[in-house]
């Protein structure tokens, strides 16, 4: 497999590869020494193939946009809450002692 990953990061970076004859790359690709059944997908520019032979699944991102009514500068549910000590705190009585 690293044969493959080098092949397909040169002919990224080689603009003649890339634009390479269909002999040419079939050429290249025995000279790299790649798999016939990754060769195939290679040439007929398979995608999803080269994947499966890779042993790679499809990796799916969704972004979605925020509600319209949340505007910077709104106040943040994020924020920290006070700590339950602190709120237990300040409902005991202190004496005077305690306020100094």
């Amino acid at each position: 497999m690293p044969n493959v990953i080098d092949f397909l990061e040169r002919a990224g970076q080689d603009a003649l590869l890339r634009r390479a004859s269909h002999v040419e790359v079939e050429l290249a690709l025995a000279n790299a020494q790649i798999e016939p059944e990754l060769r195939s997908a290679i040439l007929d520019r398979d995608i999803s193939r080269l994947e499966a032979l890779l042993g790679r699944g499809q990796l799916l991102c969704m972004q979605f946009p925020g509600k319209e009514d949340e505007e910077e500068g709104e106040e943040d549910d994020t924020e920290e809450s006070p700590s339950r000590e602190g709120e237990e705190m300040a409902l005991k009585p202190r004496s005077a002692a305690q306020l100094r």
